[in-house]
């Protein structure tokens, strides 16, 4: 799947939701997420796509 941004604003807002939902993901697992990279890419992608978001 690829997956776009239209500008520079426009990947930096999606990073910035990203890390705002990661903060949420990590709350629930009551320790901080080594994997960061793989849950942020899986979020952005399926953000962008429509598809369910990851938790």
């Amino acid at each position: 799947m690829v997956t776009t941004y239209e500008s520079p604003e426009d990947l930096e807002a999606a990073l910035r939701r990203a890390a705002a939902a990661h903060g949420e993901h990590e709350r629930r697992l009551g320790a901080p997420d080594a994997d960061w990279p793989v849950w942020y890419a899986a979020y952005m992608v399926r953000e962008r796509s429509g598809e369910e978001l990851p938790r």
